[in-house]
């Protein structure tokens, strides 16, 4: 029997992550480009939370920004570094859970990006989140994230993904409780050795989501003011991400 007991640093999908889903960087970039970009030249250090394989981290250091990447996963964290050597750009790389991070100093933008903010356990999590990026922001410092809404748990949340790369195929069947703000994915791994044998690995990936009531009122508690919301739609070339599926916030720390 395949365990599903959620695998929260996601091995298979650190290791193949940049393979799989590489091509969404440049969707990414335009997003945050529209909404960062007019604060960008007022930010002279940054944390990219949830930092995935580095991507993030490495644009914004090459910005000439002082930048810190965080994620939990030990996978997500050696590609980084990796990525960061190969480019020969300074990212400070730190393991940490995003309800408890701590930051060495404090920094003016934390960001957040491809839905990561969803994969905290619980709903009740993102007040722990929303602590922690404010501890880490200086007085005035913006907190940039986007995420998925109950609707897009709906859309593209469902039936199965199929995906191959020379090498490795990935299946992942989708499922979803909209009702009680929650998503799943088991996902299996077929990867072909240096012998040409195919391995089978599994994952499960979960999500929880809230309102934009709900993610207000968390920004609210931990001190932030003028949280500006967009529809990520616009951005992505996709026709899985409808209108409501995803949004794009932006929040600043009161001065």
């Amino acid at each position: 029997m395949i365990s599903q007991t959620r695998n929260s640093t996601y091995k298979y999908l650190a290791e193949f992550f940049d393979l799989m889903f590489g091509a969404m960087d440049d969707v990414r970039d335009v997003a945050r480009q529209a909404v960062v970009g007019p604060i960008l030249s007022r930010v002279k250090s940054a944390c990219d939370l949830a930092c995935g394989t580095g991507s993030t981290a490495l644009k914004l250091a090459q910005h000439g920004i002082r930048t810190t990447a965080v994620d939990l996963s030990p996978g997500m964290c050696r590609l980084a570094r990796q990525k960061a050597r190969r480019a020969a750009v300074a990212v400070r790389v730190i393991r940490a859970d995003m309800r408890s991070f701590r930051l060495p100093e404090r920094v003016d933008l934390v960001t957040c990006e491809f839905d990561a903010l969803n994969h905290v356990e619980h709903k009740e999590d993102l007040a722990a989140v929303a602590k922690s990026v404010a501890r880490a922001l200086r007085p005035g410092g913006w907190f940039y994230f986007d995420a998925n809404n109950k609707e897009g748990f709906k859309r593209y949340w469902k039936g199965t993904l199929w995906s191959e790369k020379p090498g490795i195929v990935m299946v992942g069947r989708y499922d979803n409780d909209a009702r009680n703000d929650r998503a799943w994915a088991n996902v299996e791994w077929f990867i072909r050795d240096k012998w040409g044998c195919w391995k089978r690995r599994h994952e499960r990936v979960q999500e929880v989501c809230w309102s934009a009531r709900e993610i207000r009122t968390v920004l609210k508690k931990a001190g932030f003011e003028c949280v500006r919301a967009l529809d990520a739609s616009p951005f992505y070339k996709s026709s899985i991400i409808t209108p409501g599926c995803r949004t794009l916030y932006l929040a600043r720390k009161a001065p």
